[in-house]
């Protein structure tokens, strides 16, 4: 290949140059090729600020598009990647607190609660929105100032096309992402109300801009509007947060802290109320109630209690968009995950927790309202079974309220046992008719004839999802059974499960199990009593005697003693539990007798010690954030953030297909030095290169596929930094109460998207270009068209929104709804996306 030689020559050296072979040129006997002719067959070569980074003349076109296609979306995927470690610095700094000090009990000891700093709104259309749009922004900024200060069509064209993303796919994946039946509002209208207003008049005023005002032509003061437009919108949406203007908000004021209400003596007990925690730590009251809880659904341990109160806690807490977004990217990335990893059996024990409607955070377990709600469980929590047994029934129990009729579904869940092998499933709905106490379902156990060990499977009582046929009905405390097959046919040995319990005081009811072992065939008995030692019986503990009943293959009964909390410093006592007299053919096992220990507070507390060390344990693996670079280095590392037993063979791929991002993003400064601020700096300055070489990718590779600037920017870069919020806001939509999170951030992303996006980078052109006395020329063409289309479109689909949210028949919500409303609001929506994208491109191509 010949190659290019710049000539330098005075006036003295200049000479004639000759016609040399084919289309060279002879100047003193060298030979030289003009610069048209050395790149004639090398299209696209000039578009990249920084690429190509070495010559690719003889390299096939399409084989420059695939590896240029290649190369943009893995990219995206290093821009998703640093953008996970920028919103852990922007969480950091919004995290910040005040601490205030309030009267208390005790004058020299007053009692503190920590406020935090940073508005939600302030914070959302700030920093947590730059963390977002970065990309989009500095793509923009990047292109006008690589492109000498001049327009160009892929910076504005990835703003507008973004933006038209955002609000009609993200919002058509939300509406369809909620679960039949359910519904999801915004909550903060007011908020949403200022940030939509702004997304409407930020595009119309650049379409005025462009049109009207100055055509082709953006002025300094023009841009100056439009990025003072930018706080204006801030401060608007801070003060409709709090509330200055109209009349305060009706719903939700949980995150309120009236300090003047407060009596001395009062916070703690607010702050147990709220689930807030203290110091960074959970509060022990709401883990001891939720522990309680947890220990009534069999075979769990103390770690799988420790993951699950972890989960609930995660869940409990209100979260950002950004730590949906987090959480999102290190889904696709293979990372570490925001919220505990659970085995298939602590999720069917979690689904069965959650689905107790009055408890839907840590803390005290609700009691049981007869009067209101029928309760519906399993007799016991499990059963044994022989491999010959063919049918059996299950009895379901139902007490509480008995005027009403009531319907759960009742099915089957594999675990050591599979269906259609060992048992036929169930999945049927069970309905009790006004007056009925107990139904019964039917399971069929296969019998092949051949020696195995033990067996299990479970059956789930779960609500309807029709909310009409959840009112008046709750689940009881054994909602999942475990069912065991055996290969015997005795009526087994009763036993206490093992020879001492260690029960707090206020512990209220110490439960002792007692089990069936070595067969569950026909229905025994034996009867218990207790036997005073140290601990006296009306006034320690209410003892007494009783008889246990297990019927055909039961397997477990709970024997349950009041425990007297009479508030005192006392020793620990004991007394003991003795089992007697079995009948039906059973006999007794080996620990026939236990000791109950009550241990005063303090020392339970000690045995607690170790299950608040692993909760607190699983919640700090959660942080968005790493503290040290040890924490990020062993992150990149590893697969799943270490949790390989928990890690898919999909996080496995993507683990290592972005494993070089992750080891080069590690050795960004962690967010705990200087509070966040150099993390923040220095991965917005990766960003900056990563957007960089992104858009040389888009151009180039659309120059060679010949799609226009304007069209790639519309399409594949927006779609690229759009992806992971498509992800996040779908996960919020489903987790979260309310709509805020899912589509309430949307609108304030795209004002700040075109207020800083094309507002910055069009005011710092117009300032060079007034002082070096020219023009900043932006041809309103296929900018002007896009806008104003995006216009009209935007404002018919927040209308549809709204409409959505006053209209029976979509549920009177954003979100969700009734199936068909639900299928055509999507259906909608997308149209809406397609209109844009059609429209645009083909006036990009001059068809109109």
């Amino acid at each position: 290949m010949a190659t290019e030689e710049r000539l330098d020559l005075s006036l003295d050296q200049v000479v004639v140059a000759e016609p040399g072979p084919g289309n060279s040129y002879l100047i003193n006997n060298n030979t030289y090729i003009s610069e048209e002719d050395v790149y004639s067959g090398y299209r696209c070569a000039r578009l990249g600020l920084l690429l190509p980074f070495f010559s690719e003349y003889t390299w096939p076109e399409g084989v420059r598009a695939f590896l240029y296609l290649a190369g943009l979306l893995y990219c995206f995927l290093g821009v998703a990647i640093i953008a996970d470690i920028f919103m852990g610095a922007i969480e950091k700094i919004t995290s910040k607190t005040r601490k205030v000090y309030l009267t208390s009990e005790k004058e020299d000891e007053p009692e503190v609660i920590e406020v935090r700093i940073w508005s939600d709104a302030v914070a959302n259309l700030t920093l947590m929105a730059l963390g977002s749009s970065a990309p989009e922004i500095l793509l923009s900024i990047i292109e006008v100032i690589g492109n000498n200060f001049e327009s160009g069509e892929l910076g504005p064209g990835t703003i507008v096309g973004s933006a038209a993303f955002n609000l009609f796919i993200i919002s058509a994946v939300c509406v369809m992402s909620i679960p039949n039946g359910e519904t999801r509002r915004i909550r903060d209208i007011k908020v949403f109300g200022v940030t939509a207003v702004f997304s409407v008049v930020a595009y119309l005023w650049l379409l005025i801009i462009l049109v009207a005002v100055s055509a082709d032509e953006v002025e300094v003061w023009e841009a100056l509007v439009t990025v003072l437009m930018f706080p204006a919108l801030v401060l608007l949406a801070w003060l409709a947060e709090k509330n200055f203007c109209g009349v305060p908000n009706k719903t939700d004021t949980s995150k309120q802290i009236e300090l003047g209400n407060f009596q001395p003596g009062e916070t703690d007990k607010f702050l147990r109320q709220q689930q807030y925690f203290k110091d960074g730590r959970l509060d022990r009251d709401g883990l001891v109630a939720f522990i309680k809880e947890v220990k009534n659904y069999p075979g769990l341990t103390d770690e799988d209690a420790a993951v699950l109160a972890a989960s609930k806690l995660v869940e409990s807490q209100s979260h950002s968009r950004m730590w949906y977004r987090v959480g999102a990217v290190r889904s696709m990335t293979g990372g570490r995950k925001t919220q505990p990893q659970l085995s298939y059996k602590l999720k069917e024990v979690y689904s069965a927790m959650n689905e107790h409607p009055e408890a839907p955070t840590v803390g005290e377990v609700p009691k049981v309202t007869p009067s209101k709600n029928a309760i519906i469980d399993f007799h016991s929590g499990s059963c044994a079974v022989m491999e010959n047994i063919g049918k059996f029934e299950v009895a379901i129990c139902r007490s509480g309220r008995t005027d009403n009729e009531v319907s759960v579904r009742v099915e089957t869940i594999d675990g050591t046992a599979t269906e259609e092998q060992d048992y036929v499933a169930i999945n049927e709905v069970i309905t009790f008719k006004p007056g009925e106490t107990e139904k019964f379902v039917e399971v069929e156990i296969i019998n092949d004839n051949q020696w195995e060990p033990d067996e299990e499977f479970f059956l789930k009582i779960s609500l309807l999802l029709d909310r009409e046929k959840r009112d008046g009905v709750q689940l009881g405390r054994i909602s999942i059974m475990e069912i065991t097959i055996l290969n015997d046919d005795e009526p087994g040995m009763v036993m206490f499960q093992k020879r001492g319990f260690l029960v707090k005081e206020s512990v209220g009811n110490a439960v002792i199990p007692v089990v069936r072992k070595n067969g569950a065939d026909g229905e025994i008995s034996v009867k218990w009593r207790t036997v005073d030692k140290s601990a006296i019986s009306g006034h320690d503990y209410q003892g007494g005697e009783g008889t246990l009943v297990f019927k055909h293959t039961e397997i477990t009964q709970n024997i349950e003693i009041p425990i007297i909390d009479d508030m005192a410093p006392e020793k620990d006592e004991h007394f003991e539990v003795e089992l007697f007299d079995p009948e039906g053919g059973a006999k007794l096992g080996q620990i026939n007798r236990t000791a109950v220990t009550i241990t005063n507070d303090d020392d339970f507390n000690n045995v607690l010690s170790n299950m608040m060390m692993m909760t607190n344990a699983n919640l700090h693996s959660l942080q968005v954030h790493h503290e040290t670079y040890i924490g990020q280095i062993k992150d990149a590392l590893n697969v799943n953030g270490g949790d390989l037993e928990n890690a898919s063979g999909m996080d496995y791929f993507m683990h290592f297909l972005t494993f070089g991002w992750k080891i080069i993003f590690a050795l960004v400064p962690p967010p705990s030095i200087l509070g966040g601020w150099l993390c923040f700096f220095v991965s917005l300055a990766v960003i900056g290169v990563l957007t960089a070489i992104i858009g040389d990718l888009a151009a180039i590779f659309g120059c060679l596929v010949g799609l226009r600037d304007s069209v790639t920017a519309i399409t594949f870069v927006a779609l690229g930094t759009s992806l992971p919020d498509t992800f996040a806001s779908k996960t919020a939509a489903v987790q979260e109460k309310y709509a805020d999170n899912a589509v309430g951030n949307v609108t304030g992303s795209n004002s700040v998207n075109v207020f800083l996006g094309l507002g910055a980078p069009w005011f710092i052109a117009a300032v060079y270009h007034l002082c070096v006395g020219t023009k900043f020329v932006v041809k309103a063409g296929n900018l002007g068209f896009s806008v104003g289309l995006f216009s009209g479109l935007c404002v018919t689909a927040l209308t549809f929104l709204m409409a959505r949210r006053t209209l029976g028949m979509f549920g009177k919500a954003e979100l969700g709804g009734p199936p068909i409303p639900k299928y055509i609001s999507f259906v909608f929506l997308v149209i809406l996306w397609l209109i844009y994208v059609v429209c645009v491109s083909f006036q990009a191509y001059e068809y109109f």
